[in-house]
Parts: C-alpha cells; sequence; structure tokens
C-alpha cells in the first residue's frame, strides 16, 4: 500500500521536536525495549539504525561494541545524534531510498519508523538490500488502532483528523506476505494526567504531521474543556493506546 507522504513535512515536526524528544520518547523506550529481546546473539557488528532520531539506541548499540551508522530524514535529528557522538557515521536519507551500497551493513535497525514511509514493502526491501547475506533486519512499527483515544474524542468534537492513522494488520501482511519474516503484536498503553497532556505528547515526538497536509491547530479553551471531558480515561489516567508489529527479517 503506498501513502502519499511528504517528507519534507515529517522531517520538519520532526526537526521542531528533537531538542525535547528524549523526555517525551516513553512508547519508543518501551518498543525498542520490546525489539532488543528478539535480537539475535552477535547482532552486527556493522549496524545501520534506520530512523535514529535523537541517537538513543544508536548509543545502546554502540556501547555494546557494534559499528553503528546513524540515518535520519531529519537534519536537526541527525545533528543531536552527532551532538551525543551516537555513531561512528551519519547519513541524512529516507528510508525508502537508504544511501547505502548493497550489503554494506550486518544488520539493520529501525525502532517506530517506517510508518512514516510511503510504502512500507519497499523500505523493508531497502533494508535487505543493504544487509549482507545472514544478517538481520529487526524493526518496529505502529498498526491501525494506535491512537485510538484520538479519533474517539476529536469525532465527537469536530469530526476532523488529529492523527494519522496506519496500516491495519491485513494490510501490513499483504506488504510482507514475500519478504522472510517473523512477527509479532503489542499493545502498549500509555497514561497521561490530562488530555491536553496525552495531546503535547505527541507534539513532543514530532508525530504531528498530518498525511492530509493539514497543520496542528490552537485549541479553543472552549475544545480544551470537551477534550477533557470525552478523553477515555481509567484510574490510571487518561490513555492512549498504540498497536505495535514487530519485524525480524532473515537475509
Amino acid at each position: 500500500m503506498t501513502l502519499q507522504v511528504n517528507k519534507q513535512a515529517v522531517a520538519n515536526a520532526f526537526g521542531r521536536a528533537a531538542a525535547h524528544y528524549e523526555q517525551h520518547a516513553q512508547l519508543q523506550r518501551l518498543s525498542g525495549d520490546a525489539l532488543l529481546a528478539l535480537a539475535p546473539a552477535g547482532f552486527g557488528p556493522h549496524l545501520l539504525d534506520a530512523g535514529c532520531g535523537t541517537g538513543w539506541y544508536s548509543r545502546y548499540w554502540r556501547d555494546r561494541g557494534r559499528t553503528l551508522t546513524a540515518l535520519d530524514l531529519s537534519p536537526n535529528m541527525l545533528q543531536t545524534a552527532r551532538d551525543q557522538q551516537s555513531a561512528q557515521h551519519y547519513l541524512l536519507g529516507d528510508i525508502d531510498e537508504v544511501p547505502l551500497p548493497d550489503a554494506s551493513v550486518d544488520g539493520v535497525w529501525s525502532n517506530l519508523a517506517v510508518q512514516w514511509s510511503s510504502d512500507l514493502h519497499t523500505a523493508l526491501l531497502q533494508f535487505l538490500r543493504v544487509t549482507r547475506p545472514g544478517g538481520t533486519v529487526l524493526f518496529s512499527t505502529l498498526l491501525d488502532g494506535s491512537l485510538h483515544e484520538v479519533h474517539h474524542t476529536w469525532a465527537q468534537l469536530d469530526g476532523r483528523q488529529h492523527a494519522n492513522r496506519f496500516l491495519s494488520a491485513v494490510q501490513f501482511d499483504a506488504a510482507t506476505a514475500t519478504l522472510p519474516i517473523a512477527k509479532q503484536q503489542q499493545v502498549i498503553t500509555l497514561h497521561f494526567p490530562s488530555a491536553l497532556s496525552a495531546m503535547r505528547s505527541l507534539k513532543g515526538i514530532g508525530a504531528t504531521h498530518l498525511h492530509d497536509g493539514r497543520g496542528a491547530s490552537v485549541l479553543t479553551r472552549s475544545q480544551l474543556a470537551q477534550l477533557e471531558q470525552h478523553w477515555p480515561q481509567d484510574e490510571s489516567g487518561y490513555r492512549l493506546s498504540y498497536h505495535l508489529m514487530y519485524g525480524v527479517l532473515s537475509k
């Protein structure tokens, strides 16, 4: 399934979040740690971190003796990773057109990046292309059902889309049907003290770009009150749910 993704707008949204990304990146830590559990022994030694963001997991693998090439679409994110000496090599580029030669790394790590691809199948083929025979591609992505609370609440307020929708499990299966993949799903639910803080968490990680081209709007006081009233919550607070898919591709 091909999406019309404005890559420059995506890069700009994440670039604006680069300075404060890590303080909001709870989901990215949880998904990344789950992905770590799927890594084969000896993953590496030369790894591509595709969609490296601020370089958190580049540093994780670097500290364990791997050689890292950090790739990101956002110049600001890549500079933040560089400022923290996250990797040995840095590449500004698109996961749909990875700017590396064939068979140039031993493995690819990509935590919550391929949902910004124009075509999942294309991105995964790129990961396999740059991986040497015997290597492994580890990735995580979001599925339909993610951000249900955002869709549910705003549907009652203005009927407009305020968060992107993602591939369904059926569409994911279709996109990966011809690939050597092992996969598993997980639902992660985060809790916040208010609906506004839940929405701000999305802005904090740069996930505010809408594929339909609309920018984020400023909330009126009335809208904020309605948001707090309608947002799903439980005893732990205001919910924000994510449906994740983890994939392991063997070359």
